[in-house]
């Protein structure tokens, strides 16, 4: 008897998990089966919502190819075309991994599946979403209430006919909502609008811009410094003139001064020419500068494709008598 009961064990060790999930399994048979009774009356009085509905639940439950061939027909009935269509090639996929005495069971369902597909076939709308050129990286778009991958964006998928509700969302902007109507058969392609994405901080700007304000910047500064330095020189270099020359002319009558005047005088006008351009370097750096940085586009601008603003400023032109400065550019 002790003999029996060691060789028993390891039987009921096996069987016991099953004879536990047993309960579990039918009282799901029994939900799914229920779903399925109710539904197939519902559709029957043409409440195809609730009918199909509760079709979809019972087969989730327990998955059965009777019961997704009987929602493929609720779905068609309904004018799901799109999904019925997909339901009837999911059916007719399914049957053909069936055992030959199941497939026996499934009657002349195969033959009607192929048929309804055919049908259904001309009847389905297509529908391409895609983004706007320049759409901020990550912006999430969901049809119907569901995401739609970024790689099925651009492509022509199959969907029901009636409305559709499309959402598009930039990181930190608003949603924005489209609602598109499609017929039977109908295809369509559609180019989202994305609007409101969040505004950058306040000192965002384009770095080649940026970097060109403070190079104008830079040499706007420098120019102002070495006109200043050798305005100083030239401003001592004439008092030498003017004690070493007899009427102070300098080099307009060379006679009237001794060595030293002539070299003050020829080193003044050297130096008071570069205070000249210098000054007009640093002006035209500076003025351009503020040119730059009061038209510096927007973030909107940049993502709206906004005109292009080109200056250009500088020196024209630069003598013992001053400088001509310019600007140039277009809107």
């Amino acid at each position: 008897m002790t003999r029996r009961l060691r060789r028993l064990a390891p039987l009921a060790l096996v069987l016991w998990p099953l004879a536990a999930s047993t309960p579990a399994a039918a009282q799901d048979s029994a939900t799914a089966e229920a779903l399925f009774n109710r539904g197939l009356a519902e559709m029957e009085a043409g409440r195809y919502e609730a009918g199909c509905n509760a079709i979809a639940e019972s087969h989730r439950i327990e998955p059965k190819p009777g019961a997704l061939f009987t929602l493929a027909i609720c779905e068609s009935r309904w004018g799901h075309v799109a999904t019925a269509f997909a339901h009837f090639g999911e059916y007719l996929a399914l049957h053909e991994q069936l055992t030959p005495e199941q497939k026996r069971r499934q009657g002349e369902r195969p033959k009607v599946a192929r048929e309804e597909r055919e049908k259904l076939a001309p009847l389905v709308p297509e529908l391409a979403l895609s983004l706007p050129p320049g759409a901020p990286a990550g912006t999430v778009v969901k049809r119907d209430g569901r995401a739609v991958d970024s790689a099925a964006l651009g492509a022509s998928v199959p969907v029901d006919p009636g409305e559709h509700v499309v959402s598009t969302q930039a990181p930190g902007g608003p949603l924005q909502e489209t609602r598109i109507h499609l017929a039977h058969g109908e295809k369509k392609r559609v180019e989202l609008q994305v609007s409101g994405a969040a505004a950058p901080p306040a000192d965002s700007s384009p770095p080649g811009r940026r970097a060109a304000v403070y190079v104008a910047g830079g040499v706007g500064v420098a120019g102002l410094v070495l006109g200043g330095v050798t305005g100083a020189l030239t401003l001592g270099k004439k008092s030498v003139v003017r004690e070493h020359c007899g009427s102070g002319i300098g080099l307009s009558d060379p006679t009237a001064c001794d060595q030293t005047g002539l070299d003050a005088a020829e080193s003044a006008s050297t130096t008071g020419l570069v205070s000249t351009i210098g000054f007009g370097v640093g002006l035209a750096g500076l003025g351009a500068a503020a040119i730059l940085y009061l038209t510096e586009p927007t973030q909107s601008d940049m993502t709206a494709g906004a005109t292009s603003r080109r200056i250009r400023a500088g020196v024209l032109a630069a003598g013992p008598e001053g400088v001509v400065l310019g600007a140039s550019g277009s809107w």
